[in-house]
């Protein structure tokens, strides 16, 4: 029998479908999802040849557009604060920090693979993976419809290197890939999508920590696949507070905002394996240069320190019904606050443009907090042009 934990989030999802599928349909036959970005004029030479993401909502530019999923953003008000003013697939009012990493990187903006002709010159400089519901379990997030899971990602990007070879050469395609950054943001479906909703009676089976190791070995397999297609700069972010997300205060019935703590323990336990992982995996793969940066960390600062930062809404969402409007996710533009930038909580789950911004500096070169270890993004590429 479906739990009432899915049900209540199923008839929390319903609606979006409904409302907005023949819309966004429409909107998507005619315009292009992303703007013709350009690098920085400061900056005619890429940092890296090209910027391949892998992951989940947190990441996807638009992938789930084109799948027959709950998991949309194809609607407004998601992009209202985009560069375009329109919605993208994005799950932000505006940009997600991958955006702002391939700016700071020289490159534009990352098409999504399912968005783009299959053309090697459009994947040249990168491509969009990420799929919103994605978790590193390949049934997580199912209960939403179709995503693209981590595995079949890792598969997406195999095709597209199996073309590079064939145009440029496998000398020339090796040399491209190994290159090139890889971001990978995924792994809070396997707790929103399945341990929180107790799929297939999986918190009886598993107890937290034991979750966890499965998930990080999991995860440490698919990087090793990944190496082994001469994969070599990669950049893994931890789960973010989830325990602080909008919906669960509503959920949870949270008195003041207060975050849930026994959720927010699940992904400190997650990301201390990460790290630990990585930090194995750099002496298991020769020639690697792999770092983990800790959202959850990044994040925490940003939600103790939100005057510093210029926030003053931090637990209710900027769209959304219900306490903390943390019910449902945006439906229409009506629900949406007017100012997204003083709020810390986009929607349900996912932060605000301006957040991504702060953490994608961090993940940059730790302006704001250090989240990234042993290394930042920045020193990441320095070292690569020595």
């Amino acid at each position: 029998m479906m739990s009432v934990r899915v049900i209540v989030y199923l008839l929390s999802t319903v609606l979006v479908v409904s409302s907005t599928f023949v819309e966004s349909r429409a909107l998507l036959q005619f315009q292009d999802p992303s703007p013709p970005s350009t690098a920085p004029s400061s900056s005619p030479v890429p940092l890296a040849p090209a910027l391949f993401v892998i992951g989940d909502s947190s990441v996807d530019c638009g992938t789930n557009n084109f799948l027959g999923t709950f998991a949309r953003a194809d609607h407004l008000p998601y992009g209202k604060d985009f560069d375009t003013h329109q919605p993208t697939g994005r799950f932000s009012n505006g940009r997600i920090p991958v955006d702002y990493l391939a700016l700071r990187l020289g490159l534009p903006f990352v098409p999504s693979y399912l968005g783009q002709t299959g053309a090697v010159e459009d994947m040249i400089q990168g491509v969009n993976y990420a799929s919103a519901g994605a978790g590193i379990i390949l049934s997580s997030g199912s209960e939403l419809g179709q995503h693209i899971s981590l595995t079949q990602q890792i598969q997406q990007f195999t095709d597209t290197l199996q073309q590079f070879i064939l145009n440029m050469g496998e000398d020339a395609a090796t040399n491209h890939i190994s290159n090139s950054v890889f971001y990978i943001s995924i792994g809070i479906n396997d707790y929103i999508h399945y341990y929180l909703l107790n799929v297939s009676n999986v918190d009886n089976l598993y107890l937290p920590w034991h979750f966890n190791h499965f998930l990080a070995s999991s995860l440490k397999q698919e990087i090793k696949n990944l190496y082994n297609l001469n994969v070599r700069k990669v950049v893994i972010t931890g789960l973010a507070p989830i325990g602080c997300a909008p919906h669960y205060l509503w959920q949870y019935g949270s008195g003041n905002g207060e975050c849930v703590e026994q959720i927010n323990d699940m992904a400190v336990e997650f990301n201390f394996l990460t790290r630990y992982m990585v930090e194995n995996l750099a002496e298991e793969l020769p020639g690697a240069n792999i770092i983990f940066c800790d959202v959850l960390e990044g994040s925490m600062d940003i939600l103790k320190n939100h005057e510093r930062y210029g926030f003053n809404v931090t637990s209710d969402a900027c769209c959304g019904l219900g306490k903390y409007k943390g019910w449902i996710m945006c439906l229409s533009p009506e629900m949406a606050c007017s100012n997204a930038s003083n709020h810390i909580w986009w929607d349900q789950f996912h932060p605000t443009d301006a957040v991504n911004a702060i953490l994608a500096d961090n993940i940059w070169n730790g302006r704001h907090t250090k989240m990234c270890y042993p290394m930042n993004l920045e020193d990441m590429v320095n070292r690569m042009a020595r």
